[in-house]
């Protein structure tokens, strides 16, 4: 049995915020608790204290920053904790925290435990960022500009299941689908962020634990992506489409 939409109207939705700056988590904390049906249940610092307290307290929605600080970012969070829920699960055991009794199965939320939905709420919007959220297994992205009154409504959307888009993103995501742009990997992605950097050849492969020759060849094949034959253009063109921060 799936649950019925007025048993969520009674249920409040369980969030978890992970930002890494207090001050934030402070001010989405007191925003969310002045909604109605919306109840902050936990608070991360960081990506590995996301997943941790995820697996630990169901969640119905995870509130997500991508940027971090140190340790794994909030796309490897994303990444782990829709990994995680999608694995067979043997929490369905009695005692398990106000628990019904019944197996957990996955999407079942509010209230059914299962795979917590991932909402992304970040300042960067670049389609890199976008896309990668989403393959990770993001329910939503959000901006941190967004009203109030949207970000409670594409918390209980996320809640349910359903995706939410704000406007500038879900813009360029059309935009995105009517004229593809490269492809990148993540390897690619890297090099050509250190590239943005001013880095040497020589100086990529010591900051990415990788041969100069690697380096080159990764080159090779980003400027044939990009339609370009210089460092410079590279980036000019990666900038152009949004590929970089």
């Amino acid at each position: 049995m799936t649950p019925s939409a007025g048993a969520s109207e009674h249920t409040p939705v369980r969030v978890l915020l992970c930002d890494d700056h207090a001050v934030v988590r402070a001010g989405l904390l007191a925003l969310l608790s002045s909604a109605h049906g919306i109840e902050v249940i936990g608070e991360a610092g960081d990506g590995e204290e996301a997943v941790a307290l995820a697996a630990a307290l169901h969640p119905d929605v995870v509130l997500m920053d991508l940027q971090l600080g140190s340790g794994i970012d909030g796309i490897e969070a994303t990444r782990r904790i829709a990994r995680a829920g999608a694995a067979p699960s043997a929490s369905g055991s009695p005692g398990s925290p106000s628990g019904s009794g019944s197996p957990a199965t996955p999407g079942s939320s509010p209230t059914g435990h299962g795979t917590p939905h991932v909402l992304v709420l970040t300042t960067y919007d670049t389609d890199a960022d976008i896309t990668r959220a989403i393959e990770a297994g993001a329910t939503g992205y959000l901006l941190k500009a967004e009203r109030p009154e949207e970000l409670f409504s594409a918390i209980r959307a996320a809640a349910a299941g359903r995706s939410t888009l704000s406007a500038p993103v879900a813009h360029r995501v059309l935009a995105q689908m009517r004229s593809p742009r490269p492809t990148l990997t993540d390897r690619e992605l890297d090099i050509l962020g250190q590239l943005a950097r001013g880095l040497s050849n020589r100086e990529i492969a010591r900051a990415l634990f990788i041969s100069e020759a690697t380096v080159k060849t990764h080159l090779g094949r980003i400027y044939d992506k990009l339609g370009v034959d210089t460092r410079a253009g590279a980036v000019s063109v990666a900038k152009e489409q949004r590929l970089l921060p």
